[in-house]
């Protein structure tokens, strides 16, 4: 074919080669012998040269090799969930088991820091509170609502949703400290609808732990679990 539309000085493009293979499917069937002729670049920028059968081996295991990768990763993300699912399980029942404001505070606390491994974390609750207020901490801390350190926080309530990233000095300096300046990364979590009850601040050196990107379906839920377990208070 080639020889003939050479002859008649017809040039075919790549476009009418591709459209003719794909209308003849069969074509490689019936010539064989050119089959094992056409050479191919490796790929590899080595300047060699390969069958079509060889390149077509490769094409196969480099995309075997992509379709193990992805696996790979959503094998890791599952067991991401499962871990994260088990974490949650056991602040469930911790609070479950506790008696009383006090209590229920004190299950938060340990559950972030033993359970999800959460060092530096703080409760900000809209509540007055004799107990909690005898023992406010670098965790626990008492506020109101309108109080002007939560004016930098109210778009985070009226969301009514997680939110992880940066923030602001003045937000850092008050949940934190003023010298907390090694913090990368914050998880910002209303407790209740519009954060009725207050919000849950878990901080970390890693700049990456609480990035941007990080799904806030599972902090959503420890939200909701906290609210709950203070509503039924």
């Amino acid at each position: 074919m080639t020889k003939t539309a050479a002859a008649a000085g017809t040039a075919l493009s790549d476009a009418s080669v591709a459209e003719y293979l794909e209308a003849f499917p069969e074509f490689f069937e019936r010539n064989q012998a050119l089959l094992q002729r056409l050479r191919l670049p490796d790929g590899r920028g080595s300047g060699t040269t390969v069958s079509l059968l060889e390149k077509q081996v490769d094409v196969l295991r480099e995309r075997n090799r992509q379709l193990e990768k992805r696996l790979a990763e959503f094998i890791d993300v599952a067991r991401g969930n499962d871990a994260l699912a088990a974490k949650i399980h056991k602040l469930t029942t911790r609070l479950v088991h506790a008696r009383g404001i006090a209590p229920v505070v004190d299950a938060v606390e340990a559950s972030l820091r033993e359970d999800f491994d959460v060092q530096r974390a703080v409760l900000v609750l809209f509540l007055e509170n004799e107990a909690l207020a005898a023992r406010e901490s670098a965790f626990i801390r008492l506020s109101k609502r309108e109080s002007p350190e939560m004016r930098g926080f109210e778009a985070l309530l009226a969301s009514d949703k997680p939110r992880c990233g940066q923030v602001r000095d003045s937000q850092r300096d008050y949940l934190f400290g003023e010298g907390a300046v090694d913090i990368g990364s914050v998880a910002l979590v209303p407790l209740g609808p519009v954060g009725r009850f207050g919000l849950l601040a878990c901080g970390s050196t890693d700049s990456q732990r609480f990035n941007p990107t990080v799904s806030t379906e599972f902090l959503a839920r420890i939200g909701e679990l906290i609210a709950a377990a203070l509503a039924a208070e």
